[in-house]
């Protein structure tokens, strides 16, 4: 039988989870009351918590000052051909991983397992030096191709495939079906919620990338969200108001792009941990 919760554990449990939610909503409400007012009304005592309407201004000097359009421009461009380039490596390799067998599967995947481990600033200097001898600095190429073998992706997709009943996979070889009409048109549809799980890892991962672009990009033209958006931050004097519509900006296509595909995530994670 289910076990009945009492009316007073009912209450306390609803406004823990009440507390918890007002704590991790309210950075992301202060940053939206930061981004609609003045630089000196955010520091105001006491706080002001409600939104201003200042937000046009934040807005049309953050354009002014780092061209904001442009940079978000960039960004989505950088984030989304890198996002759609490396989820379809990762899935084949994971694949690969799961499904076929071949001389030293085990050994490359435990370097795999050993690359995620090694700090991601140890590889900027070698990376540095490769991108410089082809001629790609400050080139998009140059920040969406290192990472596109996300090796944390790969490991991800390698769990989910080894769900996949290796039956299946013959059946259809036996009615002639090719490797690529396999991958495509029978694995990629059972893996859609683990692939909708990687998109958001990558998607995350290279729209927050500060680091390597920063070192790559030499024009302020080329720069990425956060790239540009460290340039606020000066010696003297910061606009928090500017700093607080930027980091807004930055903050809503992950949030989209999240809550998007949030039911696909889920099932993504826990789909590698369940075996039959």
């Amino acid at each position: 039988m289910k076990q009945q919760i009492s009316p007073l554990k009912k209450t306390f449990l609803y406004a823990f989870l009440f507390i918890g939610v007002i704590i991790s909503v309210f950075p992301f409400y202060w940053m939206f009351v930061g981004a609609t007012n003045p630089s000196g009304e955010i520091f105001k005592v006491p706080p002001n918590f409600l939104p201003g309407d200042y937000g046009w201004e934040n807005f049309k000097n953050l354009n002014e000052n780092i061209g904001i359009i442009r940079v978000m421009g960039n960004s989505l461009f950088i984030t989304l051909t890198f996002t759609a380039i490396s989820a379809i490596v990762c899935t084949a390799a994971g694949y690969a991983f799961a499904k076929f067998q071949f001389k030293g599967r085990n050994a490359i995947f435990f370097m795999l397992l050993v690359a995620i481990m090694i700090p991601y600033h140890v590889t900027l200097i070698p990376l540095f030096e490769i991108f410089g001898s082809v001629g790609w600095l400050n080139t998009f190429q140059a920040v969406i191709l290192p990472q596109v073998a996300y090796p944390f992706a790969i490991f991800l997709m390698r769990q989910n495939m080894q769900s996949i009943p290796d039956s299946l996979l013959e059946a259809a070889r036996v009615d002639g079906a090719g490797e690529f009409h396999i991958f495509f048109r029978i694995v990629l549809p059972v893996m859609r919620p683990a692939l909708a799980a990687v998109a958001i890892f990558l998607f995350m991962f290279q729209w927050n990338n500060f680091i390597w672009p920063l070192v790559v990009l030499q024009s302020q033209e080329m720069y990425t969200l956060p790239v540009a958006l460290s340039s606020l931050v000066g010696m003297s004097r910061i606009d928090y108001g500017q700093v607080m519509m930027g980091t807004t900006l930055s903050t809503l296509p992950i949030m989209i792009f999240f809550l998007l595909l949030q039911k696909q995530f889920i099932s993504g994670i826990l789909g590698g941990s369940v075996k039959e």
